[in-house]
């Protein structure tokens, strides 16, 4: 029996791509570099702020990165103003977790953005209240695909990791949850393709988000 659904939030239960395509642009433009398209963006999301700035920054002519601190320095400012530029939920995903909600399965997310925007984005597109608890990365805890996160939420939510989905995006997360030895669901709408899924070793693909309330 499913008792707990642990989310990623970039591309699972929010499409994020304006925000982060918008800081790190404005980031590059700061630095004097170049902007990247929103397709490489795209391509970079889902190993945290310092892998999305370190691949930005080389796409933009510094194949060094001998810039990066700079880099997450500005980026780190900018991407606080704006995390939830022009963000919102997928289609589908508030009705979700309302029915996850009234089936009394506790939710969590864990996302790799840093843990002040991650908390920022949770509460203000889809509201405070509606997770047990909310996890980015943040000193301390190894981001995905360590399983460590998922470990600390299991002890937190008190269920077992047999009682829990993790659902997620990309490769990482499929990576993530198989460190982590969890049913792992992937989810077809947001920052991969299908094909790319599959190649990644996909177990579970839904492509609407009720395809879950199956999956329980």
């Amino acid at each position: 029996m499913i008792r707990a659904c642990i989310f990623d939030l970039d591309g699972t239960l929010t499409d994020t791509i304006e925000s982060l395509t918008y800081s790190v642009g404005e980031t590059l433009k700061e630095m004097g570099l170049p902007v990247i398209t929103k397709e490489e963006c795209r391509s970079f999301v889902g190993n945290g702020a310092r892998f999305l700035m370190d691949k930005s920054i080389r796409a933009a002519g510094d194949e060094k990165g001998m810039r990066l601190e700079e880099a997450m320095e500005i980026y780190g400012r900018i991407f606080d103003k704006n995390c939830t530029y022009h963000v919102v939920p997928y289609e589908g995903i508030l009705k979700l977790l309302e029915e996850l909600r009234k089936r009394k399965v506790k939710l969590a997310v864990l996302s790799n953005k840093p843990h002040r925007q991650t908390v920022k984005v949770a509460e203000r597109i889809l509201g405070k209240g509606i997770f047990e608890t909310v996890c980015g990365q943040q000193e301390g805890v190894l981001r995905k695909p360590s399983p460590e996160g998922i470990y600390t939420i299991l002890k937190e939510l008190k269920v077992e990791k047999e009682e829990c989905l993790y659902v997620g995006d990309s490769e990482v997360d499929i990576i993530t949850g198989k460190n982590a030895g969890m049913k792992t669901v992937s989810v077809t709408w947001g920052f991969r393709t299908e094909e790319e899924l599959k190649s990644s070793g996909a177990s579970y693909l839904i492509q609407r988000p009720e395809e879950l309330l199956g999956l329980l």
